[in-house]
């Protein structure tokens, strides 16, 4: 079992290599975006709560998406071949709680595939994203606070897997098919 903690600032691509990911590999994915706004969308009590959170560009607290996704991972069963984590954690106490859910299931994270694109080239991204989307946290006002609290909240976990040593660096700039056959490279090693 290869579980990924796939990572990122906000527009680096993490959707789209997990997307590669799960076609190839044939992980589970848990994103905690799209499970947010699902719960958003269906009005559930959980879904306002975070809706007021990401409505300011704030994230969610800990123990809320720890719930969630524990919620999530068992309904996967015991016997899968890896879940991808894109969008958690964001921060060194989600990551540690991470670390205690999977232990408590006899599970762990494999790899911490980092994701490093330019700030100019996000902020392009995400513009560009909002508008073909309809995505009201894509644009630029929202974009600038998500990158803001990206460095200062959630930028120090990459130190924090260095140390745990399971973090894996990827030019998230150039061709699609280079920046998949390098985060291919890191999971076939695993």
């Amino acid at each position: 079992m290869k579980n990924i903690v796939i990572f990122g600032a906000p527009g680096s691509g993490k959707g789209t290599q997990s997307d590669l990911m799960i076609e190839k590999y044939g992980f589970n994915h848990i994103s905690t975006g799209d499970v947010l706004r699902s719960e958003i969308k269906n009005g559930t009590e959980l879904g306002k709560t975070a809706k007021g959170f990401i409505d300011n560009g704030q994230l969610i607290p800990d123990e809320l998406m720890i719930d969630i996704l524990a919620s999530v991972y068992d309904s996967f069963g015991k016997e899968h071949k890896g879940v991808i984590f894109d969008g958690f954690p964001r921060t060194i106490p989600q990551a540690e709680a991470l670390k205690k859910m999977l232990a408590e299931r006899g599970h762990k994270v494999a790899a911490m595939i980092e994701l490093d694109v330019p700030e100019d080239e996000l902020m392009t991204r995400l513009v560009k994203r909002g508008q073909e989307s309809g995505r009201s946290d894509d644009n630029a006002e929202t974009i600038k606070k998500r990158l803001d609290v990206y460095h200062n909240q959630t930028a120090p976990l990459i130190e924090w897997y260095k140390a745990e040593g399971i973090h894996h660096h990827i030019n998230g700039l150039g061709e699609l098919p280079r920046i998949f056959g390098d985060i291919c490279s890191v999971i076939d090693a695993l």
